[in-house]
């Protein structure tokens, strides 16, 4: 019992970060995840919750009402709302690149993510980074932030 307490504890604490460009600053902090909320800049308050990830549902703020789902999220494809048909995916993830719509060509990637940042477009040159991340990310999560 005592071991699932400490690992409860140790979990809830664990937040990952987003820097603005190639930054691991304090001040540079856009958006701060704690597994379950993103939250605006390096905020935990509730007030500053952007928006819910239950792992398939983004919703916006606090919430998880089903009138509050922005997206949803099949491990592959962002769809627009509760929608799980094609003609309302947003966004395709390939493990490296994020694609406009549901798209695989070269020509619509959007951005590039490392384990450590996203680039703008097909790149990993420092001048095209976007963010940097400190810890784990869920890919929708991102997608929103993009």
């Amino acid at each position: 019992m005592l071991v699932a307490i400490v690992a409860m504890t140790i979990q809830s604490h664990a937040v990952s970060h987003i820097y603005r460009g190639n930054s691991t600053y304090t001040s540079d902090i856009i958006a701060t995840w704690d597994g379950r909320y993103l939250y605006r800049g390096n905020s935990t308050y509730s007030v500053d919750i952007l928006l819910t990830f239950d792992g398939k549902y983004l919703y916006a703020g606090r919430s998880t009402y089903s009138s509050d789902i922005m997206g949803t999220w099949d491990g592959r494809y962002l769809f627009q709302g509760r929608s799980s048909y094609s003609s309302d995916i947003i966004v395709t993830w390939d493990g490296q690149y994020l694609y406009e719509g549901r798209s695989t060509y070269n020509s619509d990637i959007m951005n590039t993510v490392t384990g450590k940042h996203v680039y703008r477009g097909r790149s990993t040159y420092t001048s095209d980074i976007i963010y940097t991340i400190k810890g784990h990310i869920p890919i929708p999560v991102l997608i929103t932030l993009l």
